[in-house]
């Protein structure tokens, strides 16, 4: 309560000040989402003793000339389904104040922040997951020349509704040449350059190996980042490389191997054409702010999948996870294309056709001991170039877009997706499956749409073939609703139905719904969190002020 007795003085200081000034902006947002649980032993989603559940979070920011504050209420005392034992209380865990003078800026408080890619650093909040990592602590940001940035932050980070006691700090440079030598901008040529240090001190602890021997664990970790970027004309390059030092933790089984990860990724757009070259490796790149954790929570850094992120509801079945301790190789490549108006293939309107594919692949493991479990040991060796025995993520897909009439758009997808469900999930074998969808949008009128979607995924591995079918109406700009089902057609004959409807007025935004949710994977950028069946009344509420 000290935290949040400061912060709302600090508040209301930045408050009168500005008003003296007649010049702050106040601003904030809304969210609660509730269930009204109920009991189906079909899909085992279960009832406890709570009759609603929500998470509500309200956000207030104030800002001014040179001051900008900011508070965050959240209520999880009665969670929704899977945040039980995570996010179970109240309070105000988020809040800062930031200070601006001319080319400076420093925030005490919850910071949010990003190294380059995020190899080495990374705090960000995504509620769908259950994630937020903020540091506790200050930050400083300085802008001495045009193009040049420097950084530098310490703080604590949040676990829930806790701190961890490691103490994370770390700096970061950034120059754009560009910015600094007229003669790349004169050639259309953007040219960016940058470094990265974060250090994690943790006290030690008593680990054993065995009843007699304890390990000796670092009690400062270091990592670094180089970066360089370069865009010239419709060309863009990229490439990064991340080290850290000896981190042994719970999640690479207490063993002293050094973590790295290079990425390189080639882009060229114009007008009707795109392509994307991505390649990155990394092992042992689990950056923790205490050793001892497993789950989602606790993570410093973030590396990107290269996979696709799908919104389609059988395309996102199975999700891909990075595998930051066993490391892994990840290559992706997307190629998009716009067929012109008035030709034999685009026809009248034009056809846009994009194909992407994804393959991600374990590194080579050579054990310095030959043991299965090297806790204590250096770990393993890797040779850089060479593919492990296993995949575990492949995903070859195709759409296309194409306008058909003035009120009628289709948009098809073919999925062939790999999936290791042992290696994300903990078992299941290797899941092979294709997916067909059919997205179908019509106009009625200005203010009429309805959309439809038909899907369907067939593989004889896990519980074998799906489907999905659904039907959304749109009255611009107030209303919306829709019907979906989900059918487990090959194994367990299970529909997961849904009807919701949306109403929106000026800032608010209303959603009630009914129906099932289905027990697996929520996933985003790589991260995934586990979601348990649910069945019952929805409500949501969203409001921007």
């Amino acid at each position: 309560m000290r935290h949040y007795a400061i912060l709302l003085t600090l508040l209301l200081s930045t408050t009168l000040h500005a008003q003296d000034d007649n010049k702050f902006v106040v601003s904030g947002s809304v969210q609660s989402d509730v269930l009204i649980p109920q009991e189906d032993k079909d899909i085992g989603a279960e009832k406890d003793g709570d009759w609603a559940k929500t998470n509500t979070y309200v956000d207030v920011k104030l800002q001014q000339k040179y001051v900008d504050a900011g508070v965050r209420f959240e209520y999880l005392d009665h969670p929704l389904p899977g945040f039980e034992n995570d996010f179970k209380g109240w309070g105000l865990p988020h809040y800062y104040i930031k200070g601006k003078l001319k080319n400076a800026e420093l925030t005490l408080g919850s910071i949010y922040e990003q190294f380059g890619s995020g190899f080495i650093f990374r705090t960000y909040e995504e509620r769908s997951l259950g994630i937020d990592n903020a540091l506790t602590g200050a930050r400083l940001m300085v802008k001495p020349l045009n193009g040049v940035t420097l950084k530098a932050l310490s703080g604590r980070q949040r676990r829930y509704w806790h701190h961890n006691h490691g103490l994370v700090s770390g700096a970061d440079a950034e120059v754009d040449l560009d910015e600094l030598l007229p003669s790349l901008q004169q050639h259309d040529t953007r040219l960016r350059i940058g470094a990265s240090w974060v250090n994690k001190y943790e006290d030690t602890e008593d680990i054993f190996t065995d009843a007699t021997h304890k390990l000796n664990l670092p009690k400062y970790v270091n990592a670094f980042d180089v970066r360089a970027s370069l865009n010239k004309g419709p060309w863009g390059l990229l490439a990064e490389y991340a080290r850290k030092g000896e981190d042994p933790s719970f999640d690479n089984t207490y063993t002293y191997h050094h973590g790295s990860a290079v990425m390189l990724s080639g882009s060229y757009s114009q007008k009707g054409m795109s392509i994307l070259l991505q390649a990155k490796r990394s092992e042992d790149m689990s950056f923790r702010s205490k050793r001892s954790i497993n789950g989602t929570s606790s993570f410093i850094n973030h590396l990107p999948a290269f996979t696709l992120d799908h919104t389609y509801s059988l395309a996102a079945l199975y999700p891909y996870a990075t595998q930051l301790s066993q490391g892994e190789w990840a290559y992706q490549a997307e190629l998009g294309y716009n067929f012109k108006r008035k030709t034999p293939i685009g026809g009248r309107y034009g056809m846009n056709v994009k194909v992407n594919f994804s393959y991600v692949r374990a590194i080579d493991h050579q054990y310095t001991n030959g043991a299965s479990t090297p806790m204590g040991t250096d770990g393993y060796t890797s040779k850089f170039f060479k593919w492990g025995d296993e995949t575990y993520y492949q995903d070859l897909n195709v759409q296309v877009s194409r306008r058909m009439s003035k009120s009628l758009k289709v948009n098809l997808m073919y999925m062939n997706q790999r999936y290791n469900k042992t290696i994300v999930e903990g078992e299941g074998g290797m899941v092979r499956s294709n997916i067909f969808i059919a997205d179908c949008m019509y106009q009625f009128a200005p203010k009429t749409i309805l959309r439809g979607e038909l899907q369907y995924l067939t593989t004889p591995d896990d519980q074998g073939d799906w489907a999905f079918g659904l039907l959304e109406l749109s009255l611009a700009p107030r209303w919306m609703v829709t019907v979906s089902d989900m059918w487990n057609c090959g194994e367990t004959d299970t529909h997961y139905y849904q009807g919701l409807v949306t109403f929106n007025t000026g800032a608010h935004r209303i959603q009630a719904g009914y129906g099932r949710t289905r027990a697996g994977y929520n996933c985003s950028g790589g991260v995934c969190r586990y979601v348990p069946a649910s069945k019952g009344f929805t409500l949501s509420y969203n409001y921007n002020f």
